[in-house]
């Protein structure tokens, strides 16, 4: 018998010979390969951490303990350990599955839920306040990966930890990758730290050392801030000494001894601490280890070459890669051209850029506020940036796109990827907000294409604009539609009909515009007559069109891929009120809910009613609603 089947709680583990962890880990990292193989996920950053996740659960008590991750995509074995390595898990990331994030709906192993870095930090210091005003005794463990130490969260939050309480254990797990490889000074202090042994030998044996010189003993009596002094006069102290934490490290995060060790020190310090502890991404795993960046998240692949098998069929080109290469062939005809990416150049196609231009190529790290106001202060001196972040990212840089561009009316190109859903992530992860958040700021171009020519046509048309521009377009492959040699910049604001309608008129928005032309057929074999609208730009708005529609036909439909508050179909509701138009509008988008997880796209169309057989249903109750208000008819 497997020993990870004798684990159905945490307290299984503290049970355990200490010659069966490794073999426990070893079987962890089976399930962790063989269940991702199947369904993608975070396979590097969670075959790193499993040894500490033992640990940290050998040692601790969850759930009276706390564990707070980082992003918490490396909460794989937290998951396993902690009840959950049933059927749930082997569907990870699918419908009925488990989230491949900590949820704390899913379990009270789970703490605190995350899908963005840089959270973990702040959360543990608030819980560990929250802890001390109810004199509590429990632990609180905020495990940060190294990249997270670029986010401003994280800086915020250790610049509070010394005046909001003394006990806080924070463990530093460096693999020296976000995604891509770290970059900036943290990265390289970080490295400073590990290739210094002497720092914590000296720490550990200060006072051996003190014992042997001239006046040393007085020092130790003094106590221990002297003794912090005079090791400070013969080596320089860790940057989280400087902000109240022990430093402790670096780690062996794969060593059980080493670890035990240390976690049962932080465990009884009586001032916060830090564990750098050192971890291979991808350990275990050959393949993940030789290309981290790519097995960070990974699609489906073959256990034993690591290949991809989503699909045998030959790829349609994915819009990061249009984007990326677009952006790059725009920059090399313009120098002022740059592209900015957050820790995310091959997600979202700037590697690209990045290979060919690599002047024309930056990686401000997990810091999407300082991308975005970054790219501002180029913008001021005639450089036009552009930065590709996630939809879901962004939100992050909400304030910075208001504060620092918008009301500057600054020249600064974003590329949404990601907008709409990213299905197997969740939550945390969908675009489904932007439209909404973008809309009331003033000065903003807000475009969506409904294939990749017309994505290329739009990053020239958001560069030729002077002021801040958003084009939002979903995760994955294009739509099969031929890109122009050179991509032509578009009339703003202008729609384009594809089909004329004489009862109704679908504005469908963005890569929506397959989904319209499909209801539209559906809708004749209902001997209803429906024209199709490619509305292109949110905003400005095709007033316009919008008008002469609401003109023409009994009912408008608009469809986007944008929760319906304050979406585009909000939108031509407000044209229409504005212009005292009574014409009825059957907005097609998200609830106003939070969706999770499942296999697929169309799984979660379908679970909301978003499928193109729930859409028509809709559209043909609505049409029957609005026929009969104009032909007088009641509705029983």
């Amino acid at each position: 018998m497997a020993i990870l089947d004798s684990i159905e709680s945490p307290e299984n583990i503290k049970s355990l010979k200490e010659s069966e962890l490794a073999v426990l880990a070893s079987e962890i990292r089976e399930e962790i390969i063989n269940t991702t193989s199947k369904n993608g996920g975070h396979v590097g950053p969670n075959l790193g951490v499993v040894e500490l996740t033992i640990a940290m659960h050998r040692i601790f008590s969850s759930p009276k303990d706390s564990f707070i991750f980082d992003v918490s995509h490396q909460g794989y074995a937290h998951k396993i350990l902690t009840g959950r390595n049933d059927e749930r898990f082997k569907k990870l990331r699918s419908t009925e599955g488990l989230s491949g994030f900590l949820n704390r709906s899913e379990s009270v192993h789970d703490a605190f839920g995350a899908g963005h870095a840089g959270t973990a930090l702040s959360a543990a210091l608030g819980m560990a306040k929250a802890r001390d005003l109810s004199k509590g005794d429990e632990h609180v463990v905020a495990i940060c990966g190294d990249a997270s130490f670029t986010c401003g969260i994280t800086l915020e939050a250790l610049n509070n930890i010394s005046n909001s309480t003394k006990k806080l254990i924070v463990i530093l797990n460096d693999n020296k990758w976000s995604i891509a490889k770290n970059v900036g000074a943290m990265a390289k202090y970080f490295n400073e730290l590990i290739t210094n042994p002497i720092y914590n030998r000296l720490n550990d044996n200060l006072e051996n050392i003190l014992s042997n010189i001239p006046g040393g003993r007085k020092i130790i009596k003094w106590g221990s801030k002297w003794k912090q002094e005079t090791k400070n006069l013969l080596i320089s102290s860790s940057i989280f000494e400087k902000f109240g934490l022990r430093y402790i490290g670096p780690i062996d995060g794969h060593d059980f001894k080493q670890l035990n060790h240390y976690l049962e020190f932080a465990k009884n310090a009586t001032q916060p601490v830090i564990l750098h502890v050192l971890t291979t991404k991808g350990k275990g795993y050959d393949v993940a280890i030789r290309n981290p960046e790519r097995f960070h998240g990974a699609s489906p692949f073959d256990v034993n070459t690591g290949k991809s098998t989503t699909s045998n069929k030959a790829p349609l080109p994915k819009y990061q890669d249009i984007m990326g290469e677009t952006v790059t062939k725009l920059a090399r005809r313009n120098s002022k051209i740059i592209g900015i990416t957050a820790a995310m150049p091959s997600g979202t196609g700037l590697n690209i850029l990045e290979k060919a231009l690599p002047k024309q190529f930056i990686d401000v790290g997990i810091a999407e506020e300082h991308a975005a106001v970054f790219a501002a202060g180029m913008a001021t001196k005639g450089y036009h940036p552009v930065c590709a972040i996630y939809s879901t990212f962004l939100q992050r840089a909400y304030d910075p796109i208001i504060h620092d561009i918008a009301i500057q009316n600054l020249p600064v190109l974003f590329c949404m990827d990601r907008s709409g859903l990213s299905p197997n992530d969740g939550a945390t992860h969908h675009g489904l907000f932007d439209i909404s958040y973008l809309r009331p700021i003033p000065n903003c171009l807000i475009m969506a294409p409904a294939n990749e020519d017309e994505l290329a046509d739009m990053i020239q048309t958001g560069l030729d604009y002077q002021g801040p521009a958003f084009v939002r377009y979903p995760r994955g492959e294009g739509m099969g539609v031929p890109l122009k040699e050179t991509p032509e910049s578009l009339p703003l604001g202008v729609s384009k009909r594809i089909k004329d309608g004489i009862e109704i008129d679908i504005w469908a928005l963005g890569t929506m515009l397959d989904v319209g032309e499909k209801l539209a057929v559906k809708l004749s074999e209902h001997n209803i007559n429906a024209g199709v609208v490619n509305p292109r730009f949110v905003k400005p708005i095709d007033i316009d069109t919008i008008k002469a529609s609401a003109k023409t036909v009994k009912l408008i439909v608009s469809i986007e891929d944008n929760v319906i508050k304050g979406g585009f179909g909000s939108a031509i509701t407000e044209v229409l009120q504005k212009e005292k138009i009574a014409c009825p509008v059957e907005s097609i988008g998200w609830p106003d809910k939070f969706i999770d997880h499942a296999s697929s796209v169309e799984d979660l169309r379908e679970s909301q009613g978003l499928d193109l057989e729930s859409i028509c249903s809709k559209v043909l109750t609505a049409f029957q609603e609005a026929n009969a208000v104009s032909t007088g008819f009641e509705i029983n």
